[in-house]
């Protein structure tokens, strides 16, 4: 794999991505926040040696460099899951290539179901801890040493100094930010009435199907990193509906300002 990503970071740099400060992933129907960086590069994931390429229509599938909050940044215009059919090491294969460009942070974003029946869909969640139900780990590979230590630390996963840094943006800007659990699970379909309620039981306050594999891999490879959430749903049980995709990504455009707010000031002050 090291010489996967070393393919892969060469051609960027000849593209004319150099020294990123910060990496940013954007999940599924967030992917405006690059209207806002100065963008100096675009390449299509599908140009990248190496790359997997994201089939979904709410993941653009571009790699995108630029000025943002005044620091040079690369985000990814879509990600990659499992329920794609994709393995643990295709989806944090990306995440690998940034550190390697220079990526000294990487913030994450994903949309969700709220299992807290105090949290209200269109609001945002800071993820403080993560449950990993996805039943794997990118870390479980022969030579994995080769990226940093095989048996990483997790107290931690989240940067409890971003965390902070976001809470503190969110209150001055009056923008509502729970924090709590986030469960990752394989997808593609949604959960049970049985599944919430296990959810709730073992301590989950939302639930997707993304992110817990690139923090893992931040973790392995020294970035400091931070998530946040759109709540695109409710899900209570008790009073469960069917899913409804259109409301659900209506939901994620409605609150993305919110989020790329958080993004943009904390950004500025890194």
């Amino acid at each position: 794999m090291k010489n996967k990503v070393n393919e892969s970071v060469a051609f960027l740099k000849e593209q004319g991505i150099t020294e990123p400060f910060i990496g940013i992933v954007l999940g599924t129907g967030l992917g405006k926040l690059v209207e806002s960086i100065a963008v100096e590069v675009s390449v299509s994931y599908s140009d990248i040696p190496n790359f997997p390429l994201s089939a979904l229509e709410s993941h653009a599938g571009n790699l995108i460099y630029g000025m943002l909050g005044g620091k040079k940044v690369i985000a990814m215009q879509g990600r990659f899951h499992l329920y794609e059919g994709y393995s643990l090491s295709e989806i944090t294969f990306p995440i690998r290539v940034l550190k390697f460009l220079g990526i000294q942070n990487l913030l994450i974003s994903n949309a969700s179901g709220a299992i807290n029946p105090s949290y209200k869909k269109g609001e945002l969640l800071l993820i403080d801890d993560h449950i990993n139900l996805q039943g794997g780990s990118p870390l479980a590979e022969k030579g994995i040493e080769e990226f940093g230590p095989r048996f990483v630390d997790m107290v931690a996963p989240y940067s409890k100094y971003l965390n902070e840094k976001l809470k503190q943006i969110a209150e001055k800007e009056n923008i509502t930010l729970f924090e709590g659990v986030y469960a990752a699970v394989v997808g593609p379909q949604l959960e049970t009435r049985a599944e919430y309620r296990y959810l709730k039981i073992i301590g989950a306050d939302a639930v997707g199907m993304s992110t817990v594999p690139e923090v893992i891999v931040s973790n392995q490879m020294g970035i400091p990193c931070v998530a946040i959430s759109v709540l695109t749903d409710e899900c209570d049980p008790d009073h469960l509906k069917p899913i409804n995709i259109p409301e659900i990504m209506a939901l994620a455009g409605k609150a993305e300002p919110k989020l790329n707010t958080l993004f943009t000031k904390l950004i500025e002050q890194l």
